[in-house]
């Protein structure tokens, strides 16, 4: 089914091209020192992402060029996609194994992350199904309790992985979809109240937790411990001062911070090119998500405004629990930076949403 529509959004694509590249060149920096010293090649991870970026550009042209609406048909197969990715993850033989968490499938000599996939998949379902709910959203049997249960499902697997960061981007998401489509605050009360709730018990099963929270509320407590990692990120971004040390002169990336090109590129970003770049990489994701919206509030239908808002809260939410934790402005959490961090599914996943929302930005009322 081919798109027909006018022009798309072309703020949202200039804004998201400048990302990408500006993410390509952070990581060419970012990553040399754990290419050089894991694959005795300085430009590996970079070469990965780009092979990732290229098949991410494919996705986009197909989810750009067909419309939006087609995908409605597959939402409930897409549903099950979503649960049976999550699922073969413990399948021995299928599903790896890294660092104590069991996220990844082998595809060939790749590994992918399904919970990636599953942040865009899940949000097709929801915005066919919240669109065809209707006035029936604001009864309970209708609505929030359907809501919850298939909202529990898909939560409840990925923490088995564990993975606390990518579970919270998934209720975020789900969360912004069902009052977008005009869930009562009411139910808005009983959510958070579940949600707190939860959150104790996620806490009493992993100590961990606690003492992360207990650390960003007294960053001195194990500074050589459960508190180095942050520690770590706002040594280097107070290093950078206002015009950085310079591109390829970090001095964190030589092992003193974890994750120098993954969840924490944006500290190595203001590291090497200071505040004033940090921040306008900032104000890029703000435009993003200002477009985003605009995108969302102009759709043609309930399933085109409910899908436009969740891509946007997606990537709006991640890119400030990410930036926000690496600032100690928040706890931190393994959640990576949009278009920016090291990650082939993510990265992937994340263009063919964006070619989504560009093709329903070619829909929207002007």
């Amino acid at each position: 089914m081919t798109n027909r529509g006018h022009q798309p959004d072309v703020i949202l694509l200039m804004v998201l091209g400048t990302i990408i590249v500006f993410g390509l060149v952070a990581l060419s920096s970012a990553s040399t020192v754990i290419g050089h010293q894991q694959y005795n090649d300085s430009a590996y991870l970079l070469k990965q992402q780009l092979v990732s970026a290229l098949i991410g550009v494919i996705l986009f042209a197909i989810m750009y060029r067909i419309d939006y609406r087609y995908w409605k048909r597959f939402a409930f197969p897409l549903l099950l996609v979503s649960i049976g990715l999550l699922t073969a993850v413990f399948i021995p033989g299928i599903g790896v194994k890294l660092l104590g968490a069991q996220r990844w499938i082998h595809v060939g000599p790749r590994l992918f992350q399904p919970a990636e996939i599953v942040k865009l998949l899940f949000l097709i379902y929801l915005a066919k199904w919240l669109s065809e709910r209707g006035k029936n959203i604001h009864d309970r049997a209708n609505g929030l309790w359907p809501f919850l249960t298939v909202l529990g499902v898909i939560t409840l697997l990925i923490m088995k992985q564990p993975d606390m960061g990518t579970m919270t981007i998934i209720f975020v998401i789900a969360l912004s979809s069902y009052f977008v489509a005009g869930a009562p605050i009411r139910d808005f009360v009983l959510i958070s109240g579940v949600a707190v709730g939860a959150f104790a018990i996620l806490v009493k099963m992993a100590p961990y937790r606690a003492q992360r929270l207990m650390v960003f509320l007294n960053p001195q407590l194990d500074p050589q411990g459960i508190g180095y990692h942050v520690t770590q990120s706002v040594l280097a971004i107070a290093s950078g001062g206002i015009f950085g040390l310079g591109l390829g002169h970090s001095r964190q990336k030589f092992n003193y911070l974890p994750e120098a090109a993954g969840d924490s590129i944006f500290a190595i970003i203001a590291e090497e090119l200071g505040l004033i770049v940090a921040l306008m990489l900032i104000a890029l994701f703000i435009v993003f998500i200002i477009r985003g919206y605009r995108i969302a509030r102009n759709a043609p239908d309930e399933y085109g405004k409910i899908l436009a808002a969740g891509i946007t809260t997606w990537f709006g939410f991640q890119a400030f629990i990410n930036i926000a934790a690496l600032s100690r402005l928040l706890p931190l959490t393994g959640i990576p930076l949009p278009f920016v961090s090291y990650g082939g599914t993510a990265l992937i996943t994340s263009f063919a949403a964006v070619g989504l929302l560009a093709n329903i930005s070619r829909h929207a009322k002007i």
